[in-house]
This record gives C-alpha cells, structure tokens and sequence, in this order.
C-alpha cells in the first residue's frame, strides 16, 4: 500500500531529541522551544511566534488573545477541518459561515462583505490544502470595516501570496505540525504574529495563566503546552523546510504531468499570484471520468493506493445541529463546499514520494478509466 502521506525524517530529528532524553529536558522547557519558534515565526515574516499542542490550540490561543468571547461573531469557511470551527465555538464566539470557489477551493472572498455585522471581529481565512486566499480582497474588507484577519495556515507551510509566504498575511496565523504536514513535530502548532500583546497574552493562556505569583492566575487558561521533544523534532524539519516544499511542489509537477490528459480529472489549482505547497495532492473527479470519486477511491485501494475525501463542510455536521447561539447556523446553502466534497479526494502525497510511485498512480488512474468505459 502506497500511504497518502507519512513524515518525511532525514534531518537531525534524532539526535536533537537524543540531545532532550540525555539531557532530561524533555516537557515543555528546554532550548529547542525558544529556537523553533524564532526560527518559525522568522521564516514566516513575523516576529513573534507562541508555539502549541496543536493547530486547533493555535487557533485558540489567538482567538481569546484578541479578546473574542461571548456575543462576538468569526466569519470562517464552511469548507475546512473542524478544528478552526470549534476554536471559535471554544471562546464562546459564533463562527459565520462561507461558501468556497472552485477557482482555489478556498473561500469565495466575493461572499465575505454580505457576512459581516456589528458582531464581526474576525475573518479566519484558510489557505486550503496549501494553496493561499486571494488576499488583497480580504485586507481591502479588514480596513474598510477595522475587521482583523487569521490566517488558518494549518496546510500552507511556505506557501506564498504574491512573494509574501503565508503567515505574514493577516494580523496572526496559526499552524498546524501533524504528522501529515509539510513541516511536523509529530503533534503541534504555533501562532505567529508582529502583535507582541497578543503573542503574550497566547503564551499566558498556553500555560495556565501562570502569573507572577505562580500559582495566583488573573485568566483561565489551558493546558497547550509544546514539549521539548516536539520542538526539537519542529527544529529539524525547519533546517530543511525549503528542501519538503520543494518535495511537494515536485510532486505536484509530476501528477499534473501524467494526468494532465485524463478525462474528467480536475486537478489542484495554482493561481497566477500564488504559490501552492500542495501539502495534499488533490483532484476533483468529473462525469466524463466515467465513474463517481468514492468508485475511483476504492479501485485505488484495491491496487494499494491509499487516499483520503476532502472535508465535508461545517453546515453539514451532525454535531453543530440544533444548538444554541454559540453553534454555526447551518440552514444556508453552499454549494460549491458540497461540490468539493462530493468530487474531491487526495493522492498519496508524503514528501519522500518517488517518481516511480507516481507514475504507477497515476497509471492506475487511466487503467481504471480505460476499464470502467469499455
């Protein structure tokens, strides 16, 4: 079976963390937190970085660090992973919902402005699976409206915006360091920022709250404490973040090439002002293909090819239904989030993928269409 993404550790993961376990420096203090973090928050444009137990808890923490609670509202994609919804449910705000475009599968910045009310005091784009929002509309509805912005930059490591990387895009961002992403620390996420009230007011909140008398806490905070062991795996991969990225984009070459004339196949956007890191390579699935995306998926696995479907999106989501006001009103239509997820899924996509793997994925693919439409 050809995995639909593993990590890729051929750096110096091992003997930093070697360096935490003979050391005992191994829990959330050590040298290696403070270095991945400025060394993080550097490579993104900012110069503040507040590292975490997760993307979700990065989301968090910068949500209540800008002072988001009760009553306040958070307009986010309907389109996107779960965790950045109930970040916002988490802080007491309401996440407003938006349709995507199928031009970059991310938010329809066209649909912003019709979402925003007194209650607004964020927009939380995504940049989805690595490729970035179209910017410039999202700033021009920021200033005109004093609305700041959250980059979920969970899938966009070293993604960038018209020569800016994502990260340094909006007022903070929030990252994601699973296993499956273009950088990992195994379990992780930073939020970075050039707003040093809220990168303090983050780093409190990770941590209890802890104030100057140790165990005397103005806030409540939570438990999203990065370890040592993390970070050190975080460092590593951040000595060779170029090196993944360059992986990804490679990959992406080679698919494109091998499926570009298949037809029925869609596959992942790249705008003109963007670069994409396709930290998952994904393909929309069309009628001409012959049979429908989860038929293809299962032929796949029958071949060995693990893959995985797109998100389904917010409005769709049995656990948001009925709920008070905290919960997204999901009784509106998005079309395009259940285009996406009706057609969408991803190849194998991990950054140590071999051409050889590819082709034969990609081979797989046609074999299959070439079968099904006999």
């Amino acid at each position: 079976m050809i995995p639909v993404c593993e990590p890729t550790l051929k750096g110096n993961e091992l003997k930093y963390v070697t360096e935490c376990v003979k050391s005992g420096w191994i829990s959330s203090s050590g040298r290696f937190i403070k270095k991945f973090e400025d060394g993080f928050s550097e490579y993104c444009g900012t110069k503040y970085g507040v590292s975490c137990s997760s993307g979700t808890a990065a989301l968090h923490l910068a949500i209540e660090a800008m002072g988001i609670s009760k009553g306040d509202e958070v307009i986010i994609p309907t389109f996107t992973m779960i965790g950045a919804c109930n970040a916002v449910i988490y802080s007491g705000a309401r996440p407003v919902l938006v349709d995507s475009e199928l031009e970059t599968w991310n938010m329809d910045t066209n649909k912003i402005e019709e979402k925003i009310t007194k209650k607004t005091k964020a927009i939380m784009v995504m940049h989805t699976y690595g490729h970035p929002v179209f910017m410039d509309k999202v700033k021009d509805l920021s200033g005109k409206y004093s609305i700041p912005i959250i980059e979920d930059a969970a899938e966009a490591h070293g993604a960038e915006y018209k020569g800016r990387k994502a990260g340094s895009l909006g007022d903070i961002a929030c990252f994601s360091f699973y296993a499956n992403k273009v950088l990992t620390s195994g379990e992780g996420g930073m939020a970075v920022t050039d707003n040093e009230k809220w990168a303090n007011d983050a780093s409190s909140l990770r941590n209890h709250y802890f104030g100057e008398h140790r165990f005397l806490h103005e806030k409540v905070g939570y438990n999203y404490r990065l370890t040592n062991l993390q970070a050190a795996v975080g460092l590593a991969q951040l000595e060779r973040i170029d090196y993944y990225v360059n992986c990804r984009r490679n990959n992406a070459k080679s698919y494109n090439k091998l499926l570009s004339d298949v037809k029925g196949i869609i596959t992942p956007p790249e705008a003109k002002w963007a670069k994409n890191v396709y930290w998952m390579y994904g393909l929309l699935v069309e009628k001409e293909f012959g049979i429908s995306m989860p038929e293809l998926r299962e032929e796949l696995s029958k071949k060995g090819i693990d893959t995985r479907t797109f998100f389904i999106g917010m409005h769709r989501q049995p656990a948001y239904k009925g709920k008070d006001e905290r919960f997204p009103d999901i009784s509106g239509s998005y079309p395009i989030a259940d285009e996406l997820e009706r057609k969408g899924f991803y190849l194998p996509s991990s950054s140590h993928l071999k051409k050889e793997e590819i082709t034969q994925i990609a081979k797989a693919i046609k074999t299959i269409q070439e079968e099904k439409m006999k």
